[in-house]
């Protein structure tokens, strides 16, 4: 069941003060009576995490990795996303708003909701550079922090791509649907197209599989979501900074007091894996409880929603699904790369 909290007089990164009315989903057990897990969706998902429809089914639900048996589960929905299906809730503004403010606008819904601890914050692309945001926000909030094929800052890499998307969305006929077929191309990886479709041909519409299939896509997000919402989306991803600006990303995460889990993908070409291995390495020199896996795919970007064998592997130990595999991995947190 759809919840909502709201934020009144919000003052965001620019000045601006509007009331924010954030919506959420829970799942699993009272937040009174069992340890509490944080689940940040990606960039055009939401909070249905889990169930008949939910993304992540395959990680979240009873018996499940993060087994809503013995968890209780929140998952947000990122304010102007667009789920609650109220149009008024939009935001139009989305160049006042930085990912910090969204993670700002997570502590306060915490604190109405009388949450000060939390197991874990979870989340994969800019869902895990949200859980950056909101650990650096309140350090000592989370035991675990598992950002995952993402990063705690926007590189240029990043930026350019979404510079690219925010040509597309405010220029293009068809914003969302071009938006979305050239997200995708970024998404995956020369190798992983080639596996999928090997210049094959869709007799029936007259062009190649890979050039159906990227109009799929278009055609399926233009269906379900904004304008409005994936032009914010995009522009959060250029914010992408726990520094707050003076650029000493590893003095903020060094202050996290929680274990650091993170999860690359080898072949990501959005945030990319060795960027990850030295945010590790250097921050490994001075915080003992960081660890790092990664995720072998030739699907890129995406594959930490494909691989989900090999992320399941890796989320065990934490959320102690299997003790006796847990007390196996406790003294090999890093997996061969």
């Amino acid at each position: 069941m759809l919840q909502e909290i709201c934020i009144e007089n919000f003052k965001n990164s620019s000045g601006g003060i509007q009331d924010i009315h954030l919506s959420f989903q829970h799942f699993g057990q009272p937040v009174e009576l069992a340890p509490i897990v944080l689940v940040n969706h990606a960039l055009t998902g939401n909070s249905q995490i889990t169930g008949e429809n939910g993304w992540w089914s395959g990680i979240v639900g009873a018996g499940k990795t993060i087994d809503t048996n013995q968890y209780a589960v929140l998952a947000f929905n990122t304010p102007g996303n667009g789920f609650n299906g109220k149009k008024e809730d939009l935001i139009e503004n989305y160049k006042d708003f930085s990912l910090k403010d969204i993670a700002r606008i997570q502590a306060l819904a915490l604190k109405k909701l009388e949450i000060n601890k939390l197991f874990a914050i979870i989340g994969g692309s800019i869902g895990g550079a949200l859980a950056w945001e909101l650990a650096a926000l309140l350090p000592e909030l989370a035991e675990n922090i598992i950002p995952i094929a993402t990063d705690y800052k926007a590189t240029d890499w990043v930026l350019a791509n979404c510079k690219v998307q925010a040509q597309i969305l405010n220029n293009s006929a068809s914003p969302v649907k071009d938006a979305r077929m050239h997200a995708m191309t970024f998404y995956r990886t020369p190798q992983s197209l080639a596996r999928k479709f090997n210049r094959s041909r869709e007799e029936v519409q007259a062009c190649y599989k890979v050039e159906g299939w990227l109009q799929y896509h278009g055609d399926k997000l233009e269906e379900r979501f904004q304008l409005a919402s994936y032009k914010l989306m995009n522009h959060l991803l250029t914010t992408i900074d726990i520094s707050n600006g003076s650029g000493n990303y590893l003095a903020a995460a060094k202050k996290i007091k929680g274990h650091i889990h993170i999860i690359t993908v080898n072949s990501d070409w959005f945030f990319l894996a060795d960027e990850n291995w030295e945010t590790y390495v250097d921050l490994s020199l001075a915080k003992p409880n960081v660890s790092i896996n990664e995720i072998k795919s030739i699907h890129g970007h995406d594959a930490f929603l494909i691989e989900a064998s090999q992320l399941v592997r890796f989320l065990k130990p934490v959320f102690k699904t299997n003790k006796i595999e847990n007390e196996r991995s406790e003294h090999h947190l890093i997996w061969s790369r």
